[in-house]
């Protein structure tokens, strides 16, 4: 396995795997769009045939801000969104960023321990940010 920039190839495995982790997903057309976006970075986790997470993200300015991070349910618990992580963290660091952040379901106690062990740091919350179900998010952030 390895990290790359998504492609259009990606696209329809991405799109499958946004079905699969969550309640309201990207749609492929959403997320063709990203390869036309100047700020967006989206990392792909795959090898020669098969897609196990990607990671989303916008640069704007010296932040940037996580819009989605996803790991097949067969392929998580192995350190797949861990490395999504550290190759976003590498990106921050080689652009100068000043951080990262994102949004994550204040119920998602896997994805929140995923990032607290990362050196995510909890900054706030955003109440009733997600929708179906209706949840507030929990606003992490790293630093650099």
């Amino acid at each position: 396995m390895e990290i790359r920039p998504m492609v259009s190839a990606h696209v329809p495995a991405l799109a499958e795997l946004e079905k699969q982790c969550f309640s309201t997903p990207w749609s492929a057309a959403a997320l063709a769009e990203e390869l036309e976006n100047p700020h967006a970075v989206f990392l792909v986790a795959c090898d020669a045939h098969t897609v196990y997470g990607y990671i989303g993200m916008h640069h704007l300015g010296d932040e940037g801000f996580i819009t989605n991070v996803a790991v097949s349910p067969d392929a998580r618990r192995q350190g797949i969104g861990k490395s999504l992580l550290a190759a976003a963290a590498a990106y921050g660091q080689t652009h100068a960023l000043y951080r990262l952040t994102l949004e994550v379901r204040v119920s998602n106690a896997a994805a929140i321990a995923l990032y607290e062990t990362c050196g995510w740091v909890r900054d706030g919350t955003r109440p009733g940010f997600y929708r179906a179900p209706t949840e507030d998010a929990a606003i992490y952030s790293l630093y650099f």
